[in-house]
């Protein structure tokens, strides 16, 4: 299905001010070390939607405007939210793959910007990052199992790829 270009423009713009905002309105557990960025369960629609790609990397950067890393994060963070949706869409055959790369991603990057930018260690701020980002991908995983089950809200998702696939 071919789709109008104003209809994905504002159905990114839609992703994007959806991980903004609940990542915003989470601040306290959205950044530095122990994350729980809520937010970043919509990462793994672009198991269904790789077109969200763009709309997920937009929010993030948005999002990172307030972090207190300022613009390492908005460079390094919204970069591993980019690399962790590619992979979420082209790399993962199934959908518990795909909560795999957002995990391996942001703990290695956002464990080396807060080792260079604030001197903290590596090691234990990338177990902490990754610790925080697989309970958010687990229980989105859960939450994506639970929505992909209702016929309805696929026919509402539009998916344009794994559709016999889904676990």
């Amino acid at each position: 299905m071919v789709k109008k270009p104003i209809k994905m423009i504002a159905e990114n713009a839609i992703i994007a001010a959806l991980y903004c905002a609940v990542t915003i309105l989470c601040a306290p557990i959205s950044y530095l070390g122990i994350q729980f960025r809520i937010g970043e369960i919509i990462v793994l629609l672009c198991f269904w939607r790789p077109d969200f790609c763009l709309g997920l990397t937009i929010g993030c950067l948005l999002a990172n405007i307030p972090s207190s890393l300022g613009a390492w994060d908005m460079l390094f963070g919204t970069l591993a939210t980019l690399v962790s949706v590619l992979l979420v869409s082209y790399a993962s055959p199934r959908l518990y793959i795909a909560v795999i790369y957002p995990v391996v991603i942001n703990a290695l990057v956002v464990g080396a910007e807060l080792y260079y930018i604030l001197d903290l260690d590596f090691w234990l701020n990338a177990g902490l990052v990754a610790a925080g980002e697989a309970a958010v991908m687990v229980g989105g995983y859960f939450v994506w199992i639970l929505l992909a089950k209702n016929k309805g809200f696929m026919r509402f998702l539009e998916p344009s790829k794994h559709l016999s696939v889904m676990y």
